[in-house]
Formats: structure tokens, sequence, C-alpha cells
């Protein structure tokens, strides 16, 4: 599903990408959001046939930015969007919620450690994005999340490089 819209993202930017540092800009957007993450970044980037070190640096960072802001923030969005009178606001919310509910056990058995492998195992669903929602809403440490969930980064980091610039360059 990830390549699957990473070449979708890679087609709409088709005529663009000749601009100077546009594949570097498209790369590290895709690393900044939620599903995508530094995955589809680094997918991407083969794709693109990028530097695999400037496209492993470029993925770490922009997968890194929102951590902390999921950490700091997100409970207050959530409970705000949970008493949203608009309806769609409030149906995200559900979802999350619910996203959350489905994944939450796998962390709660090993703590900070259940969020290091939750975030570093390339598997849909999982990843930065939701291990810190999942980490907020179970109210643990915030700082420890953090450098929990930046390891998952990095373990997640080294498990996509090898797929993307070792096995998928090999095939394409």
């Amino acid at each position: 599903m990830v390549d699957k819209i990473v070449k979708s993202l890679i087609g709409i930017t088709g005529s663009f990408i000749s601009i100077p540092f546009m594949k570097e800009l498209v790369v590290f957007f895709i690393s900044l959001c939620p599903i995508l993450e530094l995955r589809g970044g680094l997918i991407a980037a083969a794709l693109f046939d990028m530097d695999p070190v400037i496209s492993y640096i470029i993925c770490i960072i922009g997968n890194i930015i929102p951590i902390p802001f999921i950490l700091w923030l997100i409970n207050k969005i959530l409970n705000r969007m949970r008493t949203s009178e608009i309806k769609k606001i409030k149906s995200v919310a559900l979802w999350l919620d619910k996203k959350v509910d489905k994944h939450k056990s796998q962390i709660e058995k090993l703590g900070y450690w259940g969020l290091v492998l939750f975030v570093g195992i390339p598997l849909p669903g999982t990843g930065a994005w939701t291990g810190c929602l999942i980490a907020s809403v179970l109210e643990m440490d915030k700082k420890k999340s953090f450098f929990a969930a930046l390891a998952g980064v990095i373990m997640a980091s080294i498990i996509m490089m090898i797929i993307s610039f070792g096995l998928l360059s090999k095939i394409i």
C-alpha cells in the first residue's frame, strides 16, 4: 500500500522533479506524513535514484520532527476533537481512539521497549505517529517516549534502507 501511495505522489510531482532539491523536498515531506513516514520516504528516494546516505538523513529528520509535537500536544487536540460539534472532526477522533485501542496492548506489555519495537518494525499501521499517539494516550513519560520512538525510527530506517536501496533497487 505504501509503495502505491509513494508512486502516486512521485507521479504528481513529475515535471517539478527537475527543479533543484525537489526530489529531496518530496522525500522529506513524505517522511513527515503519517502512514507513509520514513518507510515511504526511503522508497521514494530509491525510486528517485537518490544518494542513500543523503536520503537516510532526510528521512530520519522528516520522521523525527513530528514526534515531540505528537507527544506533548495530541491529547489536548484529541480531547477537543472528541467534544467537537462537527461530526467529521469527532469521527476522526473516534477513529484515532479505535486505532489506539487496537495497538495499545502491544506497548503496555513491554513499556518503552514495546514502543521501540512498535515504531521500529515497519509494518502497516505502525510507526512514530501511531506509537507516539499511543504513548500519549497511555500517559507514558514524554522524554522516555521520545527516546524510545527515536530508537524505533532508527531501527525502522535501517530495515527500510536494506529493503529500499538493497532489494528494491535490484528489482527496479
